[in-house]
């Protein structure tokens, strides 16, 4: 029934066919010709083991996938698998497609049939770990059959896995154990299961979050793990118990149980709240009220938390009424537990902020009334509340100034934003540092508020209004904070470990100090303003700050069009306004010392900068030129200034009137090698800004 023809002898192929003769001739392929007169392949004995084993695994991934809810595995392909050794099924079933195993896919799917026959007829490996997707935030993790099969609530294939010997308390990459995430998806057949079978429900993760904390949504599987010793009492790194994440869900129940079960409430978070104070943050009512009556606290304390609890209606959920409610249940418990009819002190006094415009809390009822219909007053006393009670550093603290200050820029008092903001930035720097990404975040906000508020890119209310906004003392208050961070914290990114993001914040927050500049020069307008601007500039390039990357210096930043600062609060990437190259900061920056001949990493001055295509100016270069700037000055490419704007069509300058006779001999000396060791320091140093670098050996030619 069949004509062998061998590869290269064939008379009557088709264009198709010989494209398969050719793939296959050099690896001893032979086609044969049925009486159908279809030509039909077979392949050599190495290719064609490596063809089945291909084929079978890949016919294994797609079974263990779409296979019906508790089948098995088709009649071919388990006889297939099966006519090779049991050692080439475990190496069949071992492979790994997308991350997973087939016994892994049959642990997510359920097939406890499949996960039965993959185990005892082809060895598969039970610890063998895969990827799993978790399906809300997407995020990958690496984990054992068991853990996926564990939170897939695949409880048959459970008890198939751990009658092989699955490891019960096999962790997660995160540190989490089987057990654990089945608490986290409410798994309570699964989670008595596990534990019947040696499960330790003690074992944390690596973030600290244990079995009870993974489990505050359920009574019911909270009470089995305290039935079998879980320590209500556990913290994770954030100093939290499962007593606090009840609270934060509003878990009115499980609040109830966990205190029954001697939970402490007065245990206190890494932002120093406890129970109560949770309760306060989160709005939670009823907790609220079932901790006032069944903990004992002092009178000051409850005032304090009414007085966060209206704080936390009128920011989170605004509602004035239920604010004000909780702000008079406060009132009148400070006067019922008065003093010689002095009420009970709000501790601790804070100072008059310009932020909250001088203002101070409200110390009886009258007080409270007199604001009780001004708006603008109620969230002054919120900030104030939150403020005195939670400490500046809390993170709700510094989220409400954040979040109060854009309401006011959304409602174009851009103003009142610039003050808030700036206390948060105020707090940010004395808390953390420049190098923090929040603190970083911050600064682009506000600086970016108030360069686009000078540029009128913003809508405001009243153009004719004769108040200037961004205000210069604003400006230099900003400034000074961050300008004074500069030199600490590049001592800081000289250390090693050295972390990307610290370094990503350094340089925006040297992009922040550049729009600065450019602020103290639009809003400085009496002599003693410019006087006071010339001061601040001549100390900050004294410092000389340099970018980390590049080794760029402020000159280099301000004449660069790519220096800019997003920030997604008001101006999206789209819309926004590059203020550099800007000619007023750049002579600003020379008139106060700055060295026109800085070189970067790559050995450009700001010349070579401003030189470039996108960032070409002729009044700038001129600039740069008066100023001594050298045209002839190689970087480390071989490029200099003066070829880069003579290629550019549309420079003006004569760069003859600015190419002079030593830099002409210095040339020289540099081009024909000649001996300059003999010259004094100061020449050589002038030689080497003529000198080209050799890239392959980073030496001096």
């Amino acid at each position: 029934d069949h004509r062998e023809i061998r590869p290269g002898d064939s008379p009557r192929l088709s264009e198709r066919d010989d494209r398969a003769l050719s793939v296959y001739e050099s690896e001893g392929a032979v086609l044969r010709l049925n009486r159908f007169g279809k030509w039909a392949m077979w392949i050599g004995n190495s290719h064609r083991w490596n063809f089945s084993m291909d084929q079978l695994f890949h016919d294994l991934i797609h079974e263990c996938k779409y296979v019906a809810p508790g089948a098995q595995l088709t009649y071919a392909l388990r006889n297939a698998l099966e006519k090779n050794k049991k050692e080439v099924r475990k190496e069949i079933v071992s492979r790994v497609k997308d991350g997973c195993a087939p016994l892994f896919i049959a642990c997510k799917r359920g097939h406890v049939e499949i996960v039965e026959y993959l185990i005892k007829k082809c060895d598969a490996d039970i610890e063998q770990r895969g990827k799993y997707e978790v399906p809300d935030d997407r995020s990958v993790h690496c984990v054992t059959p068991l853990w996926c099969a564990a939170v897939s609530g695949n409880l048959e294939v459970i008890k198939c896995l751990i009658a092989h010997g699955a490891d019960v308390n096999a962790v997660s990459d995160s540190g989490s154990t089987p057990v654990r995430s089945a608490c986290f998806m409410t798994h309570m057949d699964i989670v008595s299961y596990l534990v019947e079978n040696g499960a330790d429900i003690l074992k944390a993760n690596y973030n600290g979050g244990t079995c009870l904390i993974n489990s505050v949504q359920s009574v019911e599987l909270c009470t089995f793990l305290l039935e079998h010793g879980a320590d209500v009492n556990a913290t994770d790194i954030q100093n939290k118990t499962a007593l606090h994440y009840a609270i934060q869900e509003h878990r009115l129940q499980t609040t109830k149980l966990l205190l029954e079960h001697n939970a402490d409430p007065h245990l206190r978070s890494r932002y120093n709240d406890d129970a109560l104070q949770t309760a306060c943050l989160k709005g939670a009512i009823q907790i609220f009220d079932y901790l006032v009556e069944s903990v004992s606290y002092s009178a000051e304390r409850l005032a304090d938390a009414n007085e966060l609890m209206g704080s936390t209606f009128f920011d989170d959920h605004n509602d004035t009424h239920m604010a004000l409610q909780y702000w008079r249940t406060a009132m009148i418990l400070r006067m019922v537990n008065s003093d010689d009819g002095v009420p009970l002190p709000k501790r601790p006094v804070l100072s008059k902020r310009e932020a909250y415009k001088n203002a101070t809390e409200f110390t009886n009822l009258d007080e409270l009334g007199a604001i009780s219909l001004d708006l603008d007053a109620i969230r002054i006393q919120s900030l104030l509340i939150c403020e005195r009670i939670l400490g500046p550093h809390h993170k709700d603290t510094l989220f409400r100034l954040m979040f109060r200050g854009a309401s006011y820029a959304d409602a174009l008092r851009y103003q009142h934003c610039i003050d808030l903001w700036r206390r948060a930035l105020e707090i940010r720097v004395e808390k953390d540092s420049i190098l923090y990404a929040d603190t970083c975040f911050t600064a682009q906000a506000l600086v970016r508020l108030m360069v686009d508020l000078n540029e009128k890119t913003l809508e405001v209310m009243d153009r004719n209004r004769e108040k200037q906004e961004p205000r210069f003392f604003d400006v230099v208050a900003i400034f000074k904070l961050l300008s004074s961070q500069l030199t600490e914290a590049r001592e800081l990114l000289e250390k090693r470990p050295v972390h990307k993001r610290q370094r990503d914040s350094y340089e925006r927050i040297l992009k922040c100090v550049t729009h600065l500049i450019y602020l103290l020069v639009e809003t400085a307008s009496s002599d003693e303003e410019k006087a006071l601007m010339y001061q601040l500039v001549r100390g900050l390039v004294k410092q000389n700050p340099r970018s980390v990357y590049t080794e760029d210096t402020l000159l280099h930043f301000c004449v660069s069009s790519l220096n800019t600062i997003n920030s997604s609060y008001f101006t999206s990437a789209d819309d926004m306004h590059a203020i550099f190259p800007r000619l007023d900061v750049v002579k600003l920056l020379l008139d106060c010392g700055a060295y026109v001949d800085a070189r970067n990493i790559l050995r450009s001055t700001p010349l070579h900068i401003a030189s470039n295509a996108y960032n070409f100016h002729n009044p700038l270069i001129k600039l740069l030129l008066d100023y001594g700037a050298h045209l002839d000055t190689p970087n480390r490419a071989g490029d200099t200034p003066a070829r880069l704007i003579s290629s550019n069509p549309l420079n003006s300058v004569n760069l003859l009137n600015y190419t002079s006779l030593q830099c002409l001999a210095a040339q020289a000396v540099c081009k024909y090698g000649i001996r300059s060791m003999e010259l004094p320091v100061t020449l050589r140093y002038f030689l080497e800004l003529h000198r080209e670098i050799d890239n392959d050996y980073n030496i001096l030619k």
